[in-house]
């Protein structure tokens, strides 16, 4: 990854920083490998997850089509 430094800003060039690695998902990797997890509450994470994307996807879909 790479950030180019313009007219001596640092601070700008930081922020774009953490941004893309924020993007990547880099900072909430950090997080979760800072502590084991035992492979079942992985998958019960995962699920939980993908419950709530999918509940976001259809709230977000009903929103459109006018529904909400």
């Amino acid at each position: 990854m790479q950030v180019t430094v313009r007219d001596n800003n640092v601070d700008q060039a930081l922020r774009a920083l953490k941004k893309k690695l924020q993007r990547e998902g880099v900072f909430r990797e950090m997080k979760l490998r800072q502590h084991y997890e035992k492979p079942s509450e992985k998958k019960a994470r995962q699920r939980a997850e993908a419950i709530r994307r999918a509940r976001k996807l259809a709230r977000k879909k009903a929103q459109r089509e006018g529904l909400m």
